[in-house]
C-alpha cells in the first residue's frame, strides 16, 4: 500500500491576540485527528524544513523579504497581512511554505503528498495579504523548476477567495498555469487575472459547483493538449466554500466538498499527474467543522494513493 507523506507545522506557533478571527487552532486539531485516524495508518507525519531565503527569493522581492525578517514592515503592511509581526510569525511562515515545497517533492516521489496548512495564495512578490506572508504554491513551483525537477506545473485553487497573489507572481509564464474557482463578489475586491478564472455567485450549491469544476478541468485538459503535459499540480483545497463558513457565502455541503476533492484528485490520478495538496482557507464558527472538511480531503488523498486492483 502506498503511503501519503503529510507535513505539519502547527507546533511552530504564531502568537495571536485574544479573539483574533483567524482560527489558528484548526491546524493542531487537524494533525491530532490525522494521527489517530485509521484512514492514515502508516501515513508518515513529517516536520518540513523551513523555506530558505534563496527559495523565497524565487518569488518575493529582496526588500519585502528583508522587511519581514527584520520586523520593519509598516503598520499598513502588517494590517494588510492581518497577523501581528513576531519572529515566530516569520518562522511559522517559512515552515508553512517549506511544507508545500516538501509536499511537492513527496508528490513527485509518491503521486500524492500534503501540507496540513498552506495555501497562502494572497501573498504577492512585494507584499503579504489576507493572512498570507509568503506564497507557498508559487515558491514550491519555482523551487522545483530551478532544481530541474519539473518543467510545467498547474495550480488548482479551490479556495473560495481568488488566488490573486499566485496569479500575479506567475502571470505571463507558460510554464505555470493558474486556475482559480472562487466567489465572484468575495475577497479580494480587486482580482488579478489567473490563466483561468471561474467566478461563482453567492449561494452556489453542490450541483452548480460540480458542473463548473468539471468544465474547468476540461479546460485544463485542453491546455495540456495545446501546450503539453504538467509535471506537478498544487491543489488548494479550501474549506471555505462550505455552507457554514463565516466568510465563504456559498452553500456547499460537506458531501459536496468531498465530491469536489475526489473529482480533482481522480482527475490528477487518471493523468498520472503528481499532486501536492494544501489546506488553504476555512472560517466556520465551529473549528471542528473546518477540521472535518480538511480531514476528509486528506482521507481521500490517502485513499487515492492506494494501488488500484484490477477486476
Amino acid at each position: 500500500m502506498s503511503l501519503v507523506r503529510l507535513y505539519y507545522t502547527d507546533h511552530f506557533e504564531l502568537p495571536l491576540p485574544a479573539n483574533h478571527r483567524f482560527p489558528m487552532d484548526k491546524y493542531r486539531r487537524l494533525r491530532r485527528r490525522i494521527a489517530t485516524s485509521e484512514a492514515h495508518r502508516g501515513d508518515p507525519l513529517l516536520v518540513p524544513p523551513a523555506a530558505t531565503d534563496q527559495q523565497l527569493l524565487h518569488c518575493h522581492d529582496r526588500e519585502y523579504l528583508d522587511k519581514v525578517i527584520a520586523g520593519t514592515l509598516t503598520t499598513a503592511e502588517i494590517r494588510r497581512i492581518g497577523f501581528p509581526w513576531s519572529t515566530k510569525m516569520v518562522e511559522r511562515s517559512r515552515r508553512s511554505t517549506g511544507a508545500t515545497i516538501a509536499a511537492a517533492r513527496g508528490a513527485l516521489a509518491d503521486g500524492i503528498a500534503a501540507n496540513l496548512a498552506g495555501g497562502t495564495h494572497h501573498a504577492f512578490a512585494n507584499a503579504g495579504e489576507g493572512y498570507c506572508v509568503f506564497n507557498d504554491a508559487a515558491v514550491a513551483i519555482r523551487t522545483l523548476q530551478d532544481e530541474g525537477l519539473i518543467e510545467r506545473a498547474c495550480v488548482i485553487d479551490l479556495d473560495v477567495h481568488q488566488g490573486n497573489g499566485t496569479a500575479a507572481i506567475l502571470a505571463g509564464d507558460a510554464s505555470a498555469f493558474t486556475l482559480s474557482m472562487h466567489g465572484a463578489k468575495n475577497f479580494p475586491l480587486r482580482k488579478v487575472p489567473s490563466d483561468l478564472d471561474v467566478p461563482l455567485q453567492d449561494g452556489t450549491d453542490d450541483a452548480t459547483y460540480d458542473r463548473k469544476l468539471r468544465e474547468a478541468l476540461e479546460r485544463l485538459d485542453r491546455e495540456i493538449i495545446k501546450s503539453g503535459k504538467f509535471d506537478l499540480a498544487i491543489y488548494l483545497a479550501g474549506a471555505d466554500p462550505y455552507e457554514g463558513d463565516r466568510l465563504g457565502r456559498m452553500r456547499l455541503s460537506k458531501t459536496g466538498l468531498r465530491e469536489r476533492d475526489a473529482t480533482v484528485l481522480r482527475w490528477c490520478r487518471q493523468r498520472e499527474l503528481p499532486v501536492a495538496v494544501a489546506m488553504s482557507g476555512g472560517y466556520a464558527p465551529e473549528i471542528d467543522d473546518i477540521v472535518e472538511i480538511h480531514a476528509a480531503t486528506l482521507g481521500i488523498a490517502s485513499e487515492m494513493s492506494r494501488p488500484r486492483h484490477s477486476a
